[in-house]
C-alpha cells in the first residue's frame, strides 16, 4: 500500500522540462564541468497540498562518444547529509554516463534547509559541565521553523522517495540507476520499489538496520574481538570520566569535554560507521583500557563534525516519523534523539520497512564489507551481496565492481576484492595532533633538515662519523614518511588512532644519527657540529616522549 501512495502522489505531479529546457540555477558547491543545477518543486506534504517546496539536484553531462542513456543518481545518507560533494568522484566512476546528485528535501541545499543548531550545540553540549539541555534546545529550533512557515510532518522517508520519482520525471530520463549509501540506500530501495519502470539497477552500501544509529556499539566490539577491552575502558572512565580539550566545530572555539564510561560508548557508535576506524578500533580502546586519555579527542571532535556536516533538523524530522528512538539508552547521543522527538511530538509515519524482504524487478547489488558496522544483513530477495571489501566510498575495487555492475548488471560477478593486509600500529595521538597542528611537526622537519646540510657539508670536507650520521637521519626521515604515506593512503582513519608500528623500528636509525653527530662532535667542535647535536639529541626526547 505505501509503494502504491508513493507512486500515485510523485507520477501525479504536472510534467515538466527535460534537463534541457530546466531552469538552471547557480550550483552551491564547486562541481565538474557540464554540470546543471537547479530545484524540483514540489508540495511539502503530499497528502495535504498547499505550500511547496524546492529540492536541489545537480546533472552533470557526459560528453563520452559511447555515452548511455540510462544515469546514474546518488543521494547522500545521514538523513541531512549533502549529495553534490560527491558529484566529482562519481564523475569519475561513471565518465559514459549523466551523473545525477539529489538533495533531500530540507537539506543543505533544498529551500527549506532544515539547519537547527540549536540542537546540534546541544547534543555536543551534553558533553560540557553542566550539560546542555537538549528538549529546550529542540523546542527552541521547533518554533524558529514553525515560524518561517515549516511544517516537520513533510520531512520523512515516504516524501523523499516521492521527490526522486518525481525528479526522473522532471528530467525526462526513461530509466536510471539508483545509488544510496547509509540512510539513502533505505532510500533507494523504496524508490525502485515505488518505479520499477523507471529503475535500470540499484546499488546500496552499507544498507542500515532499522532504527539506523540507535545500537550499542559492543556488539561491533565484540566482533572485532575487543569486547573485554571496550568493557574494561567503559569501566574506567565510568568510575573516573577523563577531562578532554577539543574543538567545537559549531562554534569554532575550544572547550573542555567530560567524557565518561558510557559517553565513550556513545561517541565510538557514531565512529564505527566509517570502516576504516572500525579496522583499528581494537588497538583504540586497548589503549584507553590503559588510561590513554589523549585518544579521546578525535572522537570527540568526530561527533562536532558530522553534527555540522548534517541538517539536524531534517535528521530528528526523518528519525523521529520514521521510528522513534528507544525509551531508555545508556548513548547520550541516542537519549538526545528521543528528547527532541518528545519535544517535537511528531507522530510516526509509515516507514518502508518491509522492503527488506521484498523482491526488486531491478537487477539489486549490495555492498556490505566485512568490516562496514553500518550495514545490516541484507535480505533483499534476489539482490548480489559482496562483502569482500569495506563501503563504496573507502575502496578503489569497489567502485569498480559498482561500475561494471551499472554497465552490465546481468554479467555474472567478478571475484571478490583483495582483503587489505592489517596494519600493526604503535598507538598515539601525535599524528592527530599534528594534522590539527601542523607546526607541531617542525622537530621532525628540523632534524632532516640539519641530516641533510650535514651530509652534504661532511662529504665535501670527506668526514666519515658526521656524513654517516646525516645518512642514517635521512633514512629514518624517508623510511617513517613513506610509512605514514602509505597508511594514510590505505587508512587515513589509522592516524587518529597511532603510526605504523614499524616505526618503532625505524627510529634506531635516528638513535644511530645522533650517536654518530655526537662522536664526530668530540673530534670537531665547532658550532655547525654543536647545533646538529644539539637538534639531534633535542629529537630523540621529543620523538621518545611525545610522538611514541
Amino acid at each position: 500500500m505505501f509503494i502504491r501512495v508513493v507512486l500515485a502522489l510523485a507520477l501525479s505531479a504536472p510534467p515538466s522540462a527535460t534537463p534541457a529546457q530546466a531552469d538552471p540555477s547557480p550550483c552551491p558547491v564547486p562541481v565538474p564541468a557540464r554540470t546543471v543545477c537547479g530545484f524540483l518543486e514540489v508540495p511539502e506534504r503530499r497528502e495535504a497540498p498547499g505550500r511547496t517546496i524546492k529540492v536541489a539536484y545537480a546533472v552533470r553531462h557526459s560528453l563520452a562518444r559511447d555515452r548511455k542513456p540510462d544515469p546514474v543518481v546518488f543521494m547522500g545518507g545521514g538523513p541531512g547529509a549533502p549529495s553534490m560533494r560527491h558529484l566529482e568522484r562519481l564523475t569519475r566512476v561513471f565518465p559514459d554516463r549523466d551523473v545525477v546528485t539529489v538533495e533531500q528535501r530540507g537539506g543543505a541545499w533544498s529551500r527549506p534547509a532544515l539547519a537547527c543548531p540549536e540542537t546540534a550545540q546541544a547534543l555536543l553540549g551534553r558533553l560540557r559541565e553542566p550539560p546542555s539541555d537538549v528538549g529546550a534546545a529542540a523546542a527552541r529550533c521547533r518554533d524558529r521553523l514553525a515560524g518561517q512557515g515549516v511544517d516537520l510532518r513533510g520531512y520523512r522517508t515516504g516524501e523523499i522517495v516521492a521527490d526522486v520519482v518525481a525528479l526522473r520525471s522532471k528530467l525526462g530520463y526513461e530509466t536510471w540507476n539508483l545509488l544510496g549509501t547509509g540512510y539513502s540506500a533505505r532510500v533507494m530501495a523504496a524508490v525502485a520499489a515505488a518505479d520499477p519502470a523507471g529503475t535500470r539497477s540499484v546499488v546500496l552500501g552499507s544498507y542500515p538496520p532499522p532504527g539506523d544509529g540507535a545500537d550499542d556499539p559492543a556488539a561491533v566490539m565484540a566482533g572485532l574481538g575487543a569486547r573485554d577491552a571496550f568493557e574494561r575502558a567503559v569501566a574506567r572512565l565510568n568510575a573516573r570520566p577523563a577531562r578532554v580539550s577539543a574543538v567545537d566545530p559549531l562554534l569554532g572555539r575550544e572547550f573542555t569535554a567530560r567524557v565518561r564510561g558510557d559517553d565513550l560508548a556513545a561517541l565510538l557508535g557514531v565512529a564505527l560507521r566509517d570502516a576504516g576506524t572500525a579496522a583499528v578500533a581494537p588497538a583504540l580502546v586497548s589503549a584507553l583500557a590503559e588510561g590513554d586519555d589523549a585518544l579521546l579527542r578525535p572522537l570527540v571532535e568526530r561527533l562536532g563534525d558530522e553534527l555540522a556536516a548534517r541538517e539536524a533538523g531534517l535528521y530528528h524530522a526523518v528519525r523521529c516519523q520514521d521510528g522513534r528512538p528507544p525509551a531508555a539508552s545508556r548513548l547520550f547521543t541516542v537519549a538526545a534523539d528521543k528528547a527532541v522527538c518528545d519535544a517535537w511530538n511528531l507522530s510516526e509515519a509509515p516507514e518502508p520497512a518491509a522492503l527488506s524482504t521484498a523482491t526488486l524487478k531491478a537487477p539489486v547489488y549490495v555492498l556490505a564489507g566485512r568490516r562496514d558496522p553500518a550495514a545490516s544483513p541484507v535480505t533483499l530477495l534476489g539482490a548480489r551481496v559482496d562483502r569482500s571489501h569495506s563501503a563504496l566510498a573507502a575502496d578503489d575495487c569497489a567502485r569498480r565492481k559498482v561500475a561494471a555492475f551499472v554497465a552490465d548488471p546481468a554479467a555474472p560477478p567478478s571475484g571478490p576484492c583483495p582483503e587489505a593486509r592489517p596494519v600493526e600500529l604503535r598507538v598515539t595521538a601525535a599524528p592527530y595532533e599534528i594534522a590539527k597542528t601542523p607546526w607541531l611537526a617542525v622537530p621532525f622537519a628540523l632534524f632532516a633538515a640539519a641530516c641533510l646540510i650535514q651530509l652534504v657539508t661532511a662529504a665535501l670536507k670527506g668526514l666519515a662519523l658526521p656524513a654517516f650520521g646525516g645518512l642514517s637521519g635521512l633514512a629514518f626521515a624517508g623510511l617513517t614518511g613513506q610509512a605514514v604515506w602509505e597508511l594514510a593512503a590505505s587508512n587515513a582513519s589509522a592516524l587518529t588512532v597511532g603510526v605504523p608500528a614499524i616505526t618503532e623500528w625505524y627510529a634506531w636509525l635516528a638513535v644511530v644519527s645522533v650517536v654518530l653527530t655526537l662522536a664526530a662532535l668530540l673530534h670537531n667542535r665547532r658550532w655547525p657540529q654543536i647545533t646538529a647535536a644539539a637538534i639531534g639529541a633535542g629529537f630523540l626526547v621529543w620523538w621518545f616522549t611525545w610522538v611514541l
